[in-house]
């Protein structure tokens, strides 16, 4: 019972690991893209540091990444970048057993950067 409590309790602390990982690696791509960095990057270039920086999630179809670009002021030009990141960790462990933890579904929105 011990070892079966202590495997959880590894499990559960790899995948929030692993959570702030892709919530760290969605920032800084969507904060790149946003100008952040004094220039602003294609979505492309975003995405490959993004894959960097996560290398075990793109095996298998585990990351997903979807861009938009919402108005928020009403003046048809775009005022945030939002990035939704939809991760798979990548465990082997326990691989029929579907843990709730195991998917990171994560929106990181960054205001453009703009000189006013």
């Amino acid at each position: 019972m011990f070892l079966a409590l202590l495997l959880f309790a590894v499990h559960l602390v790899l995948n929030l690991y692993g959570t702030s990982v892709v919530t760290a690696a969605a920032f800084d791509a969507a904060r790149l893209r946003a100008g952040g960095g004094g220039e602003t990057v294609s979505e492309g270039e975003a995405e490959l540091q993004v894959l960097e920086l996560l290398d075990g999630y793109r095996s298998g179809g585990r990351l997903e990444l979807s861009w938009s670009y919402p108005d928020t002021d009403g003046d048809g030009a775009a005022d945030v970048v939002a990035l939704r990141v939809v991760a798979e960790h990548p465990t082997d462990l326990l691989a029929r057993v579907d843990f709730p933890f195991q998917r990171v579904d994560r929106t990181v929105t960054v205001r453009v950067e703009r000189l006013r």
